[in-house]
């Protein structure tokens, strides 16, 4: 049995299944081999996962309804709205309007084939839109019964203040890895002061801090990543090298080291790292067992891989829609 934890008054697995790469943003996927990650998922403990309705334009949220339909009551299913267009396309567009909160939560619904939504995001900050507009929405979707609990993606503290002083916020969903800390200026403290749980995805950095990286497929969202552009690439995968070592050392593979330090971060959060392969999915979840000490921490901490990281984590087309 996987370890829980909790987002405001929701209960979940301590590390989650983040869905995205299983419609295609990582280069191609078959969704049969998705299945088989998904179910696998449900036999190793994990009780918590996330999508959106722009992961594979739709076809995220039907595979994963459909694959958990028969777990329906032992699962915590998120999932967000808010991007017009996919992931790596050059024209951006974010919707946080009233009307439009309604149109995608329903909309989700039905490719989810469930009745409600455990935990239902703004994926990100339309910013034409008050917040308060948005989550106004989103909160008449709970006293319809349509969400249980609220959440915003990659928002800034001070709008998360402001929504939650609309409606109750259960998580917020940021980036938070160790190339990518960001969230610890001022961030987490907000969330902690505020009693919001915080769900990292990528903590794995996108796959670079896994220290098995190999050539981009077609179609994989992270060519248009900074960090894994030609000019940044080879700096990068030397100072992920370095890590590779303390965590052979530590006798784990070096994701597992990168997941275990998210995990013993405070206040406690719920990472969702993302895989297709099965075998990857339980080495993240047996990430769950590695402890670690203080000298190991300080070993880490020594890197300052947030630090000589090369590139910033979004190309300019999507780092104004971010909370930082």
């Amino acid at each position: 049995m996987v370890a829980t934890r909790r987002l405001g008054d929701l209960e979940v697995s301590a590390i989650g299944f983040g869905c995205m790469s299983l419609s295609g943003t990582y280069g191609a996927a078959d969704d049969e081999e998705s299945r088989r990650t998904l179910r696998g998922a449900i036999d190793l403990g994990v009780t918590f996962f996330d999508t959106a309705d722009v992961y594979g334009l739709g076809h995220n949220e039907e595979l994963v309804g459909a694959t958990l339909r028969g777990v329906r009551d032992d699962v915590v299913i998120a999932t967000k709205f808010g991007f017009t267009s996919a992931p790596g396309s050059p024209t951006v567009s974010i919707r946080g309007d009233a009307p439009y909160v309604r149109e995608a939560c329903d909309a989700s619904l039905r490719r989810l084939g469930i009745e409600t939504i455990d935990l239902y995001y703004a994926h990100r900050i339309d910013p034409s839109v008050p917040i308060e507009e948005t989550v106004g929405a989103m909160g008449e979707l709970v006293a319809a019964g349509k969400v249980r609990h609220l959440g915003l993606s990659e928002a800034a503290p001070a709008t998360i203040r402001r929504a939650h002083a609309v409606h109750p916020i259960a998580a917020i969903q940021s980036e938070y890895s160790l190339i990518t800390r960001w969230a610890e200026d001022e961030l987490i403290g907000t969330l902690a002061e505020l009693g919001i749980g915080f769900v990292p995805y990528s903590p794995l950095g996108r796959g670079l801090l896994t220290a098995d990286f190999e050539v981009l497929p077609e179609g994989d969202f992270r060519k248009v990543m900074p960090r894994f552009s030609a000019e940044n690439l080879d700096a990068n995968r030397e100072l992920v090298g370095r890590f590779a070592a303390i965590a052979a050392a530590k006798g784990c593979a070096p994701g597992q080291l990168a997941l275990a330090w998210v995990l013993a971060q405070e206040p406690p959060m719920v990472p969702i790292p993302g895989t297709r392969r099965l075998e990857r999915l339980a080495e993240n979840v047996t990430a769950l067992e590695v402890e670690l000490t203080a000298d190991d921490l300080a070993a880490i901490e020594e890197l300052g891989l947030a630090v000589a990281i090369a590139g910033p984590r979004f190309p300019d087309a999507l780092a104004d829609l971010t909370g930082r």
